[in-house]
């Protein structure tokens, strides 16, 4: 009877490693390179103006995000060509905000993640006076209800964990979660553990097959300004316990509603209402399923399969030869927009979904072997 136990032990740890086969380092970096180098390339010139539907400077919250990423493998991976090319996109926006330093805006907000991040590698007072008098205007002033879509979330919430756990202000941390306590008491459904994007998706809005709207991209918003606020802000913060049950929530319920392929769909409830793969969302869910899986947070045997798959996913069916990146919805706030979704598509805007793909790459790489 032992010896039988004994075996099914080996049997089920041997199955067990083999679905958590952590991928080679050099084929992530290699991947991450390859995509950040089809950016690099076609986007050479970072002060050009987006044209799409309407003309737009380079330092608006799309290109934000995609410095995020970059700095996120910058993390990994310090090649000098990258830190100039973010600090050259710094500089030429004068360390400004595309509404100025006075704006409640987010989306404005955004790129001072990286200011910061900048300031840090080289601290210059210069780097980040403009979006630390932005929001150090939001301090001063009592309101809370800036952030009336999910998105703003993972916009402007970890530039102000950054700023506190840069000056050690704990204002900075205070007012942060009014405003995400706010967001989080109209637009968060913790019955399911998952956020309507805005208040035009509050119940009695169903989706096709009846079941409640919760867009993917807008849940990844949120699940990602999760990771990048709990990798800031120090163990004894009144809210960290708050913050981490709610990417708890989040992530039980994400696994829920995973495709066969590893993918999650635009609507994470109904796989019938544009349904297929999508990349954004999917980076997201695993940027937050392995940082929490690399910071003890998930359950190793439960959620590192689940990035892995797809991660996998990612890496073979969404990244071209070039670089370019497959299955990426462009902007919009709702699964019908910006569709159809496919492999050959290019998306109205192709520097975010780059930054969401560097981030969830670069926990990837970051992933132990189990001792």
């Amino acid at each position: 009877m032992n010896r039988v136990l004994l075996l099914l032990i080996v049997v089920c740890s041997a199955a067990v490693s083999k679905a958590q086969d952590i991928p080679n380092r050099k084929e992530v970096l290699d991947i991450m390179l390859r995509v950040n180098g089809y950016f690099m390339q076609k986007y050479a010139d970072y002060t050009a103006p987006s044209h799409t539907d309407a003309v737009r400077p380079s330092n608006i919250w799309t290109r934000g995000v995609y410095y995020e990423g970059l700095m996120a493998l910058y993390g990994v991976y310090p090649k000098d060509e990258f830190y100039n090319y973010a600090l050259s996109w710094a500089e030429f926006h004068k360390w400004g905000l595309r509404n100025g330093a006075i704006t409640r805006n987010a989306d404005d907000q955004c790129c001072g993640q990286t200011y910061i991040d900048l300031y840090n590698l080289s601290p210059e007072p210069e780097k980040i006076r403009k979006i630390k008098s932005c929001v150090n205007m939001l301090l001063e002033t009592p309101q809370t209800d800036d952030w009336t879509w999910i998105d703003a979330i993972q916009m402007a919430m970890p530039v102000m964990a950054k700023l506190g756990a840069l000056t050690g202000n704990t204002r900075y941390y205070e007012k942060m979660y009014a405003m995400y306590r706010w967001t989080r008491d109209r637009l968060f459904n913790p019955a399911e553990g998952l956020w309507w994007r805005d208040k035009d998706f509050l119940p009695p809005y169903k989706e096709p097959n009846g079941a409640n709207c919760y867009w993917s991209r807008g849940n990844g918003w949120v699940y990602a300004a999760l990771v990048r606020v709990l990798s800031e802000i120090p163990e004894d913060e009144p809210h960290r316990a708050e913050y981490i049950a709610d990417f708890l929530a989040m992530s039980e319920a994400l696994l829920k509603c995973r495709r066969e392929d590893g993918f999650w769909n635009v609507s994470l409830h109904d796989p019938t209402h544009f349904g297929g793969k999508e990349t954004t969302g999917t980076s997201l869910f695993v940027y937050g399923m392995a940082w929490g899986v690399n910071n003890n947070l998930l359950d190793r045997d439960t959620y590192l399969p689940a990035a892995l798959k797809a991660w996998n996913g990612l890496a073979k069916e969404a990244v071209h030869e070039n670089g370019f990146l497959g299955y990426v919805q462009g902007t919009g706030k709702e699964p019908k927009d910006s569709q159809p979704v496919t492999y050959d598509k290019v998306p109205n805007f192709e520097d975010f979904g780059t930054g969401c793909f560097l981030l969830g790459a670069s926990e990837i790489y970051k992933l132990k072997k189990q001792e």
